[in-house]
């Protein structure tokens, strides 16, 4: 047991927790007005439904002991034998805190895919899809490449420093197979808040130093060049993304800002531990230039991603994890791996079974959850916005009492708080003037 290790680890697991807020933030500055509390509901109701499953089964099945490469047993259940002291994962911190650390890695991944297909899903169905996704496809996916299955150390030997294929690209496929299933959008929200867009990806940094630095497991020199990679990766990927932007459009946009740097952080996170300070430069300007390009490519190939789930987090996964094979150094990490040719097929695998099984999975669980409890939200109740529609309240009522439009209505929505059928009669008065989103 080392104190400092311990330390740095518990420090590192609630910064991985903020990453949560900054995801509700970014992704409900990114929706219209009238879903924002839909949005980031989603987001942190992840917490709590993934958080329990976690404890009760999801550790288990993630780093129990091997069962033929595929899954972890039941020995944990309830976290039964997971105590103070160190075990295998966690050779310097107690067990109780290795598992909570990578809970909230667990709770992140499928909040990530909310932001593909927003409003669509009835919350009652995200609710139950939320919940198989993380027991059938993240918790054995966890467990083939860092809880002993066969895709890690322990087998092929393909590397994913803190979640790369683990987190991003099984999200980036997920979301890619729930927005193919579940069709297009009645219509296309704007982003409503762009400062709560600039917030939330800059909580997302901050929160990134303990999702990479935090998974070296101590508080030494790999973490350090984890930490510094994640930086420069997200640096630039930012200014890449921004490049790009100015010269397509013209002028660069505050969301390319955001979504640049989400971009990069995306891209080192799977090499981070691996690899040169150098390295997460290119690895994060290849992220910029790629993921805006695959961004772009939804309009071509027809998708309805809503918030680039697919065209940032899985292309991002992919690109970090494929260049991992060609830039990790052992002079970096003497217990990772090194660059060549027969690494850089390991992470070709990876990158090939990290789409694959995930993408076919979703398909599977939301075609159960459809026929238990249902999916797909209604065209009026799109056109309301899932904010009343499912939750009964608005994001913004500034006006309530004022008689005047609600603020940050979309143009396709209802635009007083009578007319949403809010409990209460505005005063009378003369009306204002519309405050547009």
């Amino acid at each position: 047991m080392n104190a400092a290790d311990s330390a740095w680890m518990l420090i590192s697991t609630a910064l991985v927790l903020f990453m949560v807020p900054g995801l509700a933030l970014f992704y409900g500055g990114l929706v219209g007005a009238k879903n924002v509390i839909a949005m980031m509901g989603e987001a942190f109701i992840a917490i709590g439904v993934v958080g329990i499953l976690w404890v009760v089964v999801g550790y288990s099945l993630a780093f129990d002991t091997d069962h033929g490469g595929v899954i972890g047993g039941l020995g944990h259940v309830m976290l039964r034998g997971v105590a103070s002291s160190p075990g295998p994962w966690n050779p310097h911190v107690p067990g109780l805190l290795f598992m909570a650390y990578q809970a909230m890695f667990a709770v992140i991944t499928p909040a990530l895919i909310a932001g593909a297909f927003t409003s669509r899903m009835h919350f009652r169905g995200y609710l139950a899809f939320i919940a198989l996704w993380s027991l059938l496809i993240y918790c054995p996916f966890a467990h083939w490449v860092w809880g002993g299955g066969f895709l890690g150390a322990s087998g092929l030997g393909a590397a994913d420093f803190a979640g790369g294929a683990v987190v991003h690209e099984t999200a980036g496929a997920g979301a890619l197979a729930a927005v193919l299933y579940l069709g297009r959008r009645r219509e296309v929200d704007r982003p409503h808040n762009l400062p709560l867009v600039l917030l939330g990806a800059g909580i997302l940094w901050f929160g990134w130093f303990g999702f990479n630095a935090g998974s070296a497991g101590n508080a030494g020199s790999v973490a350090t060049y984890a930490l510094v990679n994640t930086q420069l990766g997200a640096s630039a990927g930012m200014v890449a993304w921004m490049v790009v932007e100015w010269i397509r459009r013209k002028k660069p946009s505050g969301v390319g800002l955001a979504t640049g740097a989400v971009a990069g952080l995306a891209a080192i996170t799977p090499a981070s531990g691996y690899v040169p300070t150098w390295a997460s430069l290119v690895i994060g300007a290849a992220a910029g230039v790629l993921c805006y390009e695959a961004v772009q490519l939804k309009y071509w190939l027809r998708y309805d991603d809503a918030l680039d789930v697919v065209g940032v987090h899985m292309v991002a996964g992919v690109i970090g994890a494929m260049l991992t094979g060609a830039f990790a150094s052992l002079t970096v990490n003497g217990a990772g791996v090194d660059r060549g040719l027969a690494q850089f097929d390991r992470q070709l695998a990876l990158v090939a079974i990290g789409f694959a099984f995930p993408f076919v999975m979703t398909i599977v669980i939301l075609r159960l959850v459809d026929e238990l409890v249902g999916l797909r939200v209604d065209p009026g109740e799109q056109a309301l916005g899932l904010d009343v529609g499912e939750y009964g309240e608005m994001g913004y009522m500034l006006d309530l009492f004022a008689g005047s439009p609600r603020v940050g209505a979309d143009s396709s929505g209802p635009e007083t708080a009578t007319q949403l059928g809010h409990v209460g009669t505005p005063k009378a008065g003369p009306r204002r003037g519309r405050v547009d989103a």
